[in-house]
């Protein structure tokens, strides 16, 4: 298996003020190009050629990997935690997740480094605009239109991960340092389904797999358009999603790319969905039991089902210019201890992320899932499956002992030597190490998740090999086909994209997000070996509505810098602050 990394810069960084957080797009990548060293370039004389622009791209790409280097804080981690089915877990002195869980204030800087890199992200994106036109050479049009593509596709997301979080932003459409208020929420998304547009409508109609793991396409754009297009029209109460230059996004526009990705871009379903988690890898399946029972076998990270995600690499360490090779994410959501009673999953982390009570409960008593073999494959119940394992009692807390299975440490045993490697990662290349050999892909498109948004915008219509969207999701997991409702459409993305940060946003669009409250609250749980409940310490609805409907908080430095441009978030004041270990609620 090769992996693909889209890091490694080098270049001049120049801070400009506020939230300006600006880089020059100087980045090499070493498994796609041989280049030479670009420390001393600049936008006088790069980009020049084909492979400047490669660099170019690549270079907006690497700020993608530099939130997991503050995993609590990076957009996939918020998302993920803030829905009904995990709690926030962890230990009283790792609190983020807790924070994020609960709408509360966790720290002083308290979501800094996502708002900065994601427009570290948008400044490079910004600048390849305006420079691209510079290169001469081109082999061919289609090479640069897939560039545009790539550029127009990586600002869009970056400012949909910005505008789910904070809601209205600034917008900043150049690379000239600039102090400007908030946008409203209405104009970033009409600059997000701009871009998306664009880089639709000039991308190449490359199929996979020769469009390449790892980059974003025309069949990316169209995904990720549903569902901004789902979330605004959703949340907002809006018709049609508007544009930047006049205009609107239909919903017969949204489907009929929808049916254009779904036939015509190569990817599709694998055979069992338990076979794009790691946990299925053969050095690691060989020696479990629940792989072996099942004979199930990895696809690997590069798969015709994985549509967009953020990418790593085996190269062993931490790079040296700040950016991540592994995924950290992958390190919070592990059990807290390495020992051989946890196999497969014993590789020390930090016990975020515990799954509520309520998700197993409700898989289990659903007629409709009966045998549904996801439920088990998505979700560890520790006392079945490493009943020997006893945790971390002096620091676990809101431990539910049901474990996600989708992102979690999972280790390997050496046929040779018979060592408990601490990740798989080793026998690919990348280190024996808890931190640097966590390296799977953080998924945030693949083609299930479009198959269900066609159902939803269809009411069911037959897309996928004469079924719809949901009943060919179902037919993979072995389950018989259902009528469409909006009910039965809820249920599938529930269990099936359980854990792959889209849970939360769901329930904001469909306005069911009280729903969080009746599916954590009264979950048993564990707090340093102590036997309590979940509970929340406020009115968690209140607080939702306070912050204008689960918005977090701008942080505080950039408020201040702006000198009252910027204006912070309703419902983040001082009141919302909470200290490190004064949280009585753990212990109900």
């Amino acid at each position: 298996m090769r992996k693909y990394i889209f890091m490694k810069a080098k270049g001049i960084v120049k801070v400009l003020p506020l939230y300006l957080f600006t880089f020059l797009l100087l980045s090499s990548c070493d498994d796609f190009l041989d280049t030479e060293n670009l420390t001393m370039k600049d936008t006088s004389n790069f980009p020049i050629n084909e492979t400047d622009a490669f660099q170019m791209v690549n270079g907006i790409y690497s700020v993608m990997n530099r939130n997991l280097a503050d995993p609590e804080e990076d957009p996939f981690f918020v998302f993920d935690i803030a829905s009904d089915d995990r709690l926030g877990g962890g230990s009283q002195s790792n609190i983020g997740a807790q924070g994020v869980d609960r709408l509360m204030n966790a720290y002083v800087d308290w979501m800094k480094p996502l708002w900065q890199q994601r427009y570290a992200g948008i400044n490079r994106a910004n600048n390849a605009l305006e420079t691209i036109d510079n290169v001469t050479g081109w082999s061919n049009e289609k090479t640069k239109n897939q560039l545009l593509c790539e550029i127009h596709f990586l600002r869009a997301w970056y400012y949909f991960n910005l505008v789910q979080v904070f809601n209205g932003v600034p917008l900043v459409l150049s690379t000239e340092p600039q102090n400007l208020p908030k946008s409203t929420p209405d104009e970033v998304y009409a600059q997000i389904a701009s871009d998306l547009k664009s880089a639709i409508e000039i991308g190449p109609a490359t199929k996979y797999p020769e469009v390449g793991d790892g980059r974003a396409s025309k069949w990316t754009a169209e995904g990720m358009m549903a569902r901004v297009w789902l979330f605004y029209t959703g949340f907002y109460g809006k018709s049609e999603l508007p544009l930047a230059d006049g205009g609107s996004i239909s919903k017969s526009q949204v489907v009929a790319w929808l049916e254009d990705c779904i036939q015509n871009s190569g990817y599709g379903l694998v055979a069992d969905q338990r076979n794009l988690w790691p946990y299925t890898n053969p050095y690691t399946g060989k020696d479990y039991k629940y792989d072996l029972d099942n004979a199930l076998n990895w696809e690997t990270d590069e798969n015709k089902e994985n549509m967009f995600a953020v990418k790593m690499s085996n190269k062993p360490g931490w790079s040296a210019d700040d950016q991540l090779r592994h995924n950290r994410i992958v390190e919070f959501y592990s059990l807290r201890k390495t020992t051989a009673d946890a196999f497969p999953f014993s590789v020390q982390g930090y016990s975020n992320g515990p799954v509520c009570e309520k998700l197993w409960t409700d898989w289990a008593a659903d007629p409709d899932y009966a045998g549904d073999y996801r439920r088990v494959g998505s979700i560890c119940d520790r006392a079945v499956e490493i009943p020997n394992y006893k945790g971390d009692k002096a620091k676990e807390v809101e431990n539910t002992n049901l474990l996600a299975k989708k992102y979690v440490g999972c280790e390997a045993i050496d046929p040779e030597t018979g060592q408990r490697m601490l990740s798989y990662g080793y026998f690919y290349g990348s280190e024996n190490n808890r931190q640097t050999g966590l390296t799977q892909s953080l998924v945030w498109l693949r083609f299930a998740d479009v198959l269900l948004m066609h159902s939803e915008l269809t009411d069911g219509k037959a897309i996928y090999n004469g079924k719809s969207g949901l009943n060919a999701v179902r037919e993979r997991a072995k389950l018989p086909d259902i009528a469409y409702s909006l009910a039965n459409l809820k249920k599938e993305r529930r269990y099936e994209l359980c854990f792959e940060a889209l849970r939360w946003n769901d329930l904001r669009r469909w306005g069911d997000v009280a729903e969080k409250v009746k599916n954590q609250v009264g979950n048993k749980i564990l707090n340093q070996g102590i036997e309590g409940e979940y509970a929340f310490t406020n009115d968690f609805m209140a607080r939702y509505n306070e912050t204008g409907g689960g918005f977090f908080k701008i942080p505080e430095d950039q408020v201040t810098l702006s000198e009252g441009v910027l204006e912070q978030n309703p419902g983040w004041g001082d009141g919302t602050n909470w200290a490190k270990g004064d949280l009585p609620y753990r212990f109900k």
